[in-house]
Order: C-alpha cells, then sequence, then structure tokens
C-alpha cells in the first residue's frame, strides 16, 4: 500500500469520529513439509495477503479486514466501521505514550537463509536423517517429523503518524516417536524453533533430538504407572515453563485483567509468588522463537518483569488494555494475521534462573516426583486452574531419584502454586510452542530453570 493511500484511509477514520486508526498490511508466505513411517506424507505452500483497519473509540474496538487493496475496497470498510458506532463523543482517554511512537519509522531486515529460494527439496535429507536416528528398536513403530517455515513482511500505519515495516522469518522442526509392546503405547516429542531461516536447520542435531525421543519414549513404554496424589513435585526445565505460561502467563495479560478475568486483578505490588520467583516476558531476546523487533501495534518490544522476588510488577499490554488499567505499553500486542485485531499476547515468557542445582532439590525431598518433562495439557484462564501430563517421570525416594513412571498428570491452580515453589534452579533452558487465544495462534517460547513446588495433586492411575 502507498503512504498517501494510508493517510487518505486515517484521515476518513478521523473524520469518522474515532480516537485512534490503524492500518495492518502483512503479505507471509508459508510452507511445510511433513514424514511419517520411512516416507513423505505431506508439503504445502501458501502465501497470505491482507489489510486490516481498526479503529478505536475509547477502547470500543471496531475491526474489519480484507484481501482486496483497492482503495475504494479499503474505504468501504472504514464506512461501515464507523456507521456501526452509534454514540460518538470527543470525550475519549487518550494514551499518554502515544507521541513516543512518532519516533521509530522504519526497522532492519533480518539476514536469514531465505526458505522460498531454497525451496522443499532442501528438508527431506533433514527429515530422512530424523527418521532412521529414531529407528534405535523395533519397538518404536511409529516416527512423525516436519519441518515449518514462514517468512512474513508487515506495514503499519496510525493515526498518530506512526508508520513502521517489519520482515520476520521463523523455522521449526518437530520429531513425534511412538513406541509400542502389545497393547501399550508411549510417545515422545521434541519441536525447537527460532527467529529465522533454514540456517536453523542446519543447526540443529537433529539426529540426536531423534535419538533421544525414541529413548524416552522406550523408557516411558516399561515403566509402571505412577500413584497418585498430594507430593512434592520438581518440574523439569524449558518446556516445564508451559504451566507457568498458561495457569499464570494469560492471567498477566491485559486482556484478562481488564475483563476481571484474572485472578491477579487489582494486585500489583502485592506478594503473588514464593520470594525465590521471578518471572520475565521478555520480546527481545535475539533469535528466539516468541521474539520481535516490534509488536503488531509497531510498538518496540521489551523485557516485562511481571514477577520480581515474588511481588506483582507488571501486566502485558496492549494499547486497549494500556488504556483501560492505565498502564504503560509494553510491546505485548500480537495477531495471527490481519484478519485479527491485536491484543496482549506473551512472547517469551519464563521463570528467571534460581541459585539452587537439581540434585540439591531431589536430596531435599523424601517422597514425591521428578516430572522432567512436561506434554500437552488444559487451563481455564480465568482461574488458573490446570491439568497437565508429564512425558517423562521418575520417582523420588529418600531424596534419591528412582524408577521411571508414566501416567502421571500435574493438577492444581497457578496462583496457588507459586507461594509453593520453594527452590528455583541453575538449569535455565528454553522452548518453542504455540499459543492459542482471542487474536488467533502466535509463536512463543516458554521456559523456566527445574523448579521445586512443595505440594501439588499428581493425578495418576
Amino acid at each position: 500500500m502507498h503512504s498517501h493511500l494510508a493517510k487518505k484511509i486515517l484521515d476518513s477514520c478521523l473524520e469518522a469520529g474515532t480516537s485512534f486508526a490503524e492500518i495492518y498490511e502483512e503479505e507471509t508466505r508459508k510452507s511445510y513439509l511433513s514424514l511419517k513411517d520411512n516416507d513423505i506424507e505431506g508439503a504445502s505452500a501458501s502465501i497470505i495477503y491482507g489489510i486490516g483497519i481498526r479503529m478505536l473509540y475509547g477502547t470500543e474496538v471496531l475491526y474489519g479486514f480484507t484481501s482486496d487493496p483497492s482503495e475504494d475496497v479499503l474505504m468501504n470498510i472504514v464506512k461501515n466501521l464507523s456507521s456501526s458506532h452509534a454514540a460518538k463523543t470527543d470525550n475519549y482517554p487518550l494514551l499518554q505514550q502515544a507521541a513516543e511512537t512518532l519516533n521509530y519509522t522504519s526497522f532492519s531486515k533480518n539476514n536469514f537463509k531465505d526458505p522460498c529460494i531454497l525451496g522443499q527439496s532442501y528438508k527431506k535429507d533433514f527429515l530422512f536423517a530424523a527418521n532412521n536416528a529414531a529407528r534405535i528398536n523395533s519397538k518404536i513403530v511409529q516416527l512423525e517429523a516436519s519441518i515449518a517455515d514462514s517468512v512474513q513482511n508487515i506495514n503499519i500505519w496510525n493515526s498518530e503518524g506512526l508508520q513502521v515495516s517489519d520482515n520476520r522469518a521463523r523455522t521449526r522442526f518437530s520429531v513425534n516417536a511412538t513406541a509400542a509392546e502389545g497393547s501399550e503405547r508411549t510417545s515422545a516429542h521434541e519441536a525447537p524453533g527460532a527467529l529465522g531461516g533454514f540456517e536453523i536447520i542446519d543447526n540443529l542435531p537433529i539426529k540426536e533430538l531423534s535419538a533421544s525421543c525414541a529413548e524416552r519414549a522406550l523408557r516411558m513404554l516399561s515403566a509402571p504407572y505412577v500413584k497418585g496424589g498430594q507430593m512434592p513435585v520438581i518440574m523439569g526445565n524449558a518446556f516445564g515453563g508451559v504451566i507457568f505460561h498458561e495457569a499464570c502467563g494469560h492471567p498477566l495479560e491485559a486482556e484478562s485483567v481488564r475483563r476481571q478475568a484474572s485472578p491477579f486483578c487489582g494486585k500489583l505490588g502485592e506478594l503473588v509468588a514464593s520470594p525465590v520467583l521471578t518471572a520475565i516476558d521478555d520480546g527481545t531476546l535475539s533469535g528466539v522463537w516468541g521474539s520481535l523487533a516490534i509488536d503488531d501495534e509497531g510498538m518496540p518490544t521489551q523485557r516485562t518483569v511481571l514477577i520480581e522476588n515474588g511481588i506483582l510488577k507488571n501486566f502485558l499490554c496492549d494499547r486497549v488494555g494500556a488504556l483501560e488499567l492505565n498502564l504503560p505499553l509494553t510491546g505485548s500486542a500480537r495477531r495471527e494475521s490481519y484478519k485479527y485485531a491485536p491484543v496482549s499476547r506473551m512472547r517469551n515468557t519464563f521463570i528467571a534462573p534460581g541459585d539452587s542445582t537439581l540434585e540439591q532439590m531431589i536430596a531435599s525431598v523424601d517422597e514425591g516426583l521428578y516430572a522432567a518433562k512436561m506434554a500437552g495439557g488444559s487451563v481455564n484462564p480465568a482461574t488458573g486452574e490446570f491439568n497437565f501430563a508429564v512425558e517423562e517421570g521418575y520417582k523420588i525416594k529418600n531424596g534419591k531419584l528412582g524408577e521411571a513412571v508414566r501416567g502421571a498428570t500435574l493438577i492444581g491452580l497457578g496462583h496457588e502454586i507459586l507461594p509453593k515453589i520453594n527452590m528455583v534452579g541453575n538449569d535455565f533452558e528454553l522452548a518453542a510452542g504455540m499459543c492459542g487465544a482471542s487474536s488467533g495462534h502466535v509463536p512463543v517460547t516458554v521456559g523456566q530453570p527445574s523448579v521445586k513446588v512443595d505440594s501439588i495433586l499428581v493425578g495418576g492411575r
């Protein structure tokens, strides 16, 4: 879109009485190649193009989008949006930081090995290498692997004079190994991803990741089922952070707080977690899957300390959330595509490393569970209630790591678990994931060191 057309559209929005207007233009190229059981299973490629127009009347959001960039269509969207707003008034709150956005006019493009140039055939050797490396035992009955990539170009204009662009490339490898014996089946999964192109795949230890998945699936296949109950649990690093992300991170987004759908409402400045815990959301980490140069409102991303030494310090704020809660922007507005209006979302969210070693944590437990690797689960963001499966677990007995166990689930309330974390490890790692919410699915990173929870309900068979 030409800048003169963008200005004309924004002027039309302001003439309609809006307090703020924004145009979001996107072109995204995606491709995907998957393998299953020694053969290529599927391949896809697509190009997404569209424009979204957002009009704010205070904190009331009106949004329309189209894949047709013609002036008539875009002006008609403005007309339809403005006509749907009944009560017009000039007494809208203004964001105090607004003038600062005028300084941001462009961002340099990322340097990466472009997947579009290299094509799908480049991926095949990596997928077959993963398949072959995982076939370590006849009990490995299924192996699935895939590589997905995207290159997204966005342009944003708003009524405060902002004009900004960004170019984002992301690449992700996934492998899932399934072991079986008789009627018993267990699976193990790895899915590293990063902000960048095919250089990510070139540098991944794909054979080692795939073999490790197979070994874990076999280990759990022969393990007995866990005996459930209330007990101390050590949650492993990296993807162990998915529980904090789901049960605590979502309630710390302004979108939840402003709707009074968060257990953290009204608790800024209060002690909400153990003093040993600090939690951060950081969109600036170089090359990390959930990082961004700018968010989807055009604001530079930043490092946001959410909880510091147990005290609630900040919420993640987009423009609407910042207006309604009277808080600063945090560069956290995100959307899946031009079809969604942006809302406050996490980027790279993690529990910061502490001083304890994993060995010290295990030694402090008389009888409990070491949840070395987490799997999927469910959560109610409004209450923080969660239920997550443990992919790889071990008994702890008399301060010693014991036999592997399977079938464990961790059940609880996120805000009630936070004060029960009494040891935080020094083995910090991050893990890539996808997060779904009202503005669609976006790439995020979760993470933590190993952490010890004094008591949590473990479900078992």
